[in-house]
């Protein structure tokens, strides 16, 4: 059995990983902003860990972390003003990074997006450039870390069903739904074959387990 911690784990991608990883065996520890949010987290099957990650520093982070295999970041300031999505989606992922290194956890996996590359094209007058470019720098600090990560690069989210199948060669909007991306998060996590990769994804017809181990000579990138 391996300690999971999940950050944001009252979102829709972490409810479903908290579920993966119960019935598997593995413990969730779900980071969650209010304690109002825990009795989500405990029908998921998880263990509830009330701390503010847009607030918390690095020292408290790694309290939270120590003793954990593996870190999962999936927060988002959700929209809204690009201070805050700095903040939340930039700044904290940052110090997780650096608190999971500290707590001496070597697994982390960050949820971030498909377009996350520095070409991602957006307009810096796009509403939508504070988020890329924030993820953009989360994801830098990561690979730029000595831990063994794991980024995942998903399309559209959707809350279809969960089909067990992606494809790593996504075309257009990639849509593909919240609970796979939850099932490749709780995939890669045991496969050693993904770290130091980043893996765009979409819904496709590839069995989870088999896309995420494909074209691995890929120079880090499915």
């Amino acid at each position: 059995m391996e300690r999971i911690v999940i950050i944001g784990g009252h979102g829709k991608v972490a409810l479903h990983l908290a579920r993966l990883l119960a019935e598997r065996g593995d413990e969730a520890t779900s980071v969650i902003r209010t304690a109002e949010q825990s009795s989500d987290i405990e029908d998921a099957g998880g263990t509830p860990l009330v701390l503010d990650v847009e607030k918390a520093d690095v020292d408290e982070m790694a309290d939270a972390f120590s003793g954990a295999d593996a870190v999962v970041w999936s927060a988002g300031a959700g929209g809204g003003s690009a201070e805050r999505t700095y903040a939340v989606d930039r700044d904290a992922a940052q110090r997780a990074v650096d608190a999971a290194a500290k707590a001496g956890v070597r697994r982390f996996v960050m949820v971030s997006w498909i377009g996350s590359t520095p070409d991602h094209g957006i307009d810096p007058d796009d509403s939508f450039f504070a988020y890329a470019d924030a993820k953009l720098a989360a994801d830098d600090h990561l690979r730029a870390s000595d831990l063994d990560w794991t980024i995942l690069g998903p399309g559209t989210l959707t809350t279809d069903e969960p089909t067990g199948r992606i494809t790593t060669a996504p075309q257009g909007k990639a849509e593909v739904s919240r609970a796979d991306v939850a099932a490749v998060a709780a995939a890669v996590l045991v496969q050693p074959a993904t770290v130091g990769r980043f893996i765009r994804f979409g819904a496709g017809d590839t069995l989870i387990a088999e896309a995420i181990v494909a074209d691995r000579a890929d120079g880090g990138q499915a």
